[in-house]
């Protein structure tokens, strides 16, 4: 059978253009085989860009297109953004209409057009060396597309250094050398080139200290997260290690190779394990095959720790989204589903459900497997658990903040750690940012304590669930709890109570100023704490906004809106959580504030600080609601406002004129224990917005007290 000539498609200019920047680019399509009216040119975009979608009607405003073609005919644009087979869900139809297009004959879409004043078409805000138009076409009008061989690709490379990063390991020893990293980063924390490593001489005592780096050319400067130094130990120690655990590559629904993915993790992201976690759906045997490779490959001890895997990605109902992983190379994967995995049967098996993953997981002796349920487009379904296989429910991710699927696992009377990933799409494990669209939070990481950096002792430590979550900073968190008989245990541990008050002990260093920690019995708050007093505080005020409409795909909250103070005067505020380099907090003359922001779970705000400590009003407009007080009225403790959904809400509270506390120590007696297991973990809240949560220390008590 004769194929069909699908023509050429080309793109001008081809020279590289910069991350989020505003760029015009002129698409041509040449037919080969005619295309008869009704037919279509499809031009279609992975799901994880997020460039400005095209728009026909206004000339003046972003991301405007135009089209036009050498044909007696017209052509009739539709942009659908889910209009294709994943990954590539975003398309531009061209429809052929009122003739048609013969070979030879062209046409052109010009992605922002600049003629009457629009700025032009907004690039993805990440680097990639193919950013891709596939190209299909429906000569015959069936509506059966037709890939081109061979589609145009532009080179989108990072902008110029905007912002610093300071990178030091978590845990060194008293008098001996280490080395840390400065990195550079565009406006949307692209890194400019490889991090700039820098020896240090060694600090001379223990205690937690910070470093300092500068680059020279640009004046950036930023200061490191906390590092803890420690004596020369005996024996070897639980050492803190910073994971990636879950991310996507191009083969998937992701942007550039696994190869990219994990040279970044271990050059620019600068974690200690990485994992990678394709949809099951999408994992052909030939790629499984390349993961193993890949992860073998790049299997490091003392360097870099990877672990095979994919993400079981079965609907909610079924079980939803679990991430496995294999403790080496050589396991079997196992499919939800076979719809996007070319030429089935594969050579693998499919579970229907979560449950029948499980059995199917356990029945496979070497390599063993391990999972973490997820939150992403899906969410897991805790009714269905395996104890021996599951370890760890994800509480954050970039997708968003996620404490009820914690809270639902722990009502359950489940034991399980508590780990933050960052899911990304945009190949930068260790640092996923959010970007303009889909994501709206800072990719977390987990911080696992393990003896030494390879697999055997990391997989030890999961299986011990001695890790804590964070919202992707790099802060310290010590928790051990000494039961009234001097007994002791860290996070992930179980003890029974024995005789007398148990007591916790929490020691946290922070990235930033904290702000408060939580102590948690389960789903009960024990106490808050906070390294500030009532007495201590002054003219800054906080507001935030937080939560989700519901758990599964729309989960964004619009929180668009401004504020209003009367009566007093705004002298300075500082963003939180505002992740977006197109949508920053502006300020409307002296008094005045609007935003655009959205949560997925988690929060974003602001802090004001005033010219009185209680002069005046605060008069706040949302999408979700409007607020009012008196500024007087602002405490301690948060003003809240229900927003429904789930858990939305704005909060507003006060904090002292200067917030040092980056480091926070305190013994708390646990008292009113349940009968059973009493799962024991803190939340920890930054001033900036960064979180960390600590897997539970489940104390066992006979009889509760």
């Amino acid at each position: 059978m004769q194929e069909l000539d699908l023509g050429v498609a080309r793109i001008r200019p081809k020279r590289p253009v910069v991350a989020g920047s505003f760029a015009t680019i002129r698409f041509t399509y040449t037919a080969g085989h005619s295309v008869d009216d009704s037919g279509y040119l499809k031009i279609a975009f992975r799901f994880a860009g997020d460039f400005g979608w095209p728009q026909f009607d206004d000339p003046a405003a972003q991301n405007y297109c135009t089209v036009d073609t050498t044909s007696d005919c017209r052509i009739l644009p539709r942009w659908d953004s889910k209009g294709n087979t994943r990954p590539w869900g975003y398309a531009l139809y061209l429809k052929v209409t009122g003739g048609f297009l013969d070979s030879g004959q062209k046409i052109t879409v010009v992605f922002g057009d600049r003629a009457h004043g629009s700025p032009g078409w907004q690039v993805q805000s990440f680097c990639e060396d193919t950013f891709e138009f596939k190209t299909l076409v429906d000569p015959i009008a069936t509506y059966e597309f037709k890939e081109l061989p061979e589609s145009p690709t532009l080179r989108i490379v990072p902008g110029p250094p905007a912002r610093a990063a300071c990178i030091a390991p978590s845990r060194v020893t008293a008098g001996e050398k280490f080395t840390y990293h400065l990195k550079l980063e565009d406006r949307w924390r692209n890194p400019t080139g490889k991090p700039k490593k820098i020896r240090h001489a060694g600090f001379a005592k223990p205690r937690v200290e910070r470093v300092s780096a500068r680059d020279r050319r640009t004046g950036l400067s930023a200061r490191s997260n906390p590092i803890d130094v420690v004596r020369a130990p005996g024996k070897p120690p639980l050492h803190p290690y910073w994971a990636d655990f879950h991310g996507q590559s191009e083969e998937t629904i992701g942007n550039n190779s696994i190869e990219d993915y994990f040279t970044f993790a271990r050059d620019c992201g600068l974690v200690d394990i990485a994992g990678h976690q394709g949809n099951d759906f999408q994992v052909t045997d030939e790629f499984w095959r390349a993961v193993n490779r890949t992860t073998r490959r790049f299997y490091k001890p003392g360097r870099l720790v990877t672990f095979p895997g994919y993400e079981w990605s079965g609907n909610t109902p079924l079980g939803g989204d679990r991430n496995i992983y294999f403790v080496s190379e050589g396991g079997r994967i196992v499919h939800s589903c076979a719809d996007l995995l070319p030429g089935w049967p594969a050579a693998y098996d499919i579970a229907s459900t979560a449950d029948e993953l499980f059995r199917k997981l356990r029945g496979q002796k070497r390599p063993e497997a391990f999972a973490f349920a997820h939150v992403g487009g899906r969410y897991a379904d805790l009714s269905m658990h395996d104890a021996k296989i599951e370890l760890a429910v994800e509480v954050h991710s970039a997708w968003g903040t996620f404490e009820w699927l914690v809270e639902d696992a722990l009502r359950r009377g489940y034991r399980i750690g508590i780990c933050a990933n960052s899911d990304g799409h945009k190949c930068r494990p260790g640092a996923s940012y959010p970007g303009a669209k889909k994501f709206g939070s800072l990719g977390g990481l987990t911080c696992v304590l393990a003896r030494r950096l390879d697999r055997r002792s990391v997989v030890e430590a999961l299986r011990a669930r001695h890790f804590y979550a964070t919202t992707g900073n790099r802060c310290l968190v010590d928790v051990r709890l000494v039961a009234g008989d001097g007994r002791s245990a860290i996070m992930g541990d179980v003890i029974d109570a024995g005789a007398g008050t148990p007591r916790l002990h929490v020691r946290a260093a922070g990235t930033g100023p904290i702000e408060s920690v939580e102590v948690r019995n389960g789903l009960e708050t024990m106490r808050v704490l906070r390294p500030y007093r009532g007495a201590d505080l002054g003219r800054r005020i906080k507001i935030v906004w937080s939560g989700a409409e519901v758990p599964g795909r729309a989960r964004s909250v619009e929180w668009d809106g401004g504020l209003c103070v009367k009566g007093n005067t705004i002298v300075s505020v500082k963003p939180t959580n505002f992740w977006n380099a197109n949508q920053p907090l502006e300020r409307i003359g002296r008094n005045q504030l609007a935003w655009k922001s959205v949560t997925t779970g988690g929060l974003a705000g602001m802090i004001l600080t005033l010219a009185r400590v209680n002069a005046g009003t605060l008069e706040m407009a949302t999408a979700q609601r409007r607020v009012r007080c008196a500024i007087r009225t602002v405490g301690l403790r948060p003003r809240t406002w229900h927003c429904g959904g789930l858990r939305k809400k704005l909060e507003v509270y006060r904090l002292p004129d200067r917030q040092r506390s980056h480091e926070f120590s305190f013994s708390s007696p646990l008292n009113k224990l349940h009968e059973g297991d009493n799962p024991i973990y803190v939340r920890i809240q930054q001033e900036d917005g960064h979180m960390a949560w600590t897997s539970p220390v489940y104390l066992v008590d006979a009889q509760g007290q």
